[in-house]
């Protein structure tokens, strides 16, 4: 998930430099709402892990 998070943000500023306002936006937008996802993946396994009483 991470790497379509970095896959979008490289899209979101090649289009931000070429000039497609439009494109480079959601381009960023989805690359935002993709890092959110995967912090919140890592902060429940973290937790999940820690409850299952950690690494043996």
């Amino acid at each position: 998930m991470l790497r379509w998070t970095l896959i979008f943000l490289v899209i979101a500023i090649i289009a931000g430099v070429l000039g497609f306002a439009g494109v480079a936006g959601a381009a960023a937008g989805i690359a935002k709402i993709l890092f959110y996802v995967f912090v919140v993946l890592l902060i429940v396994s973290l937790l999940a892990g820690v409850i299952r009483g950690g690494v043996k």
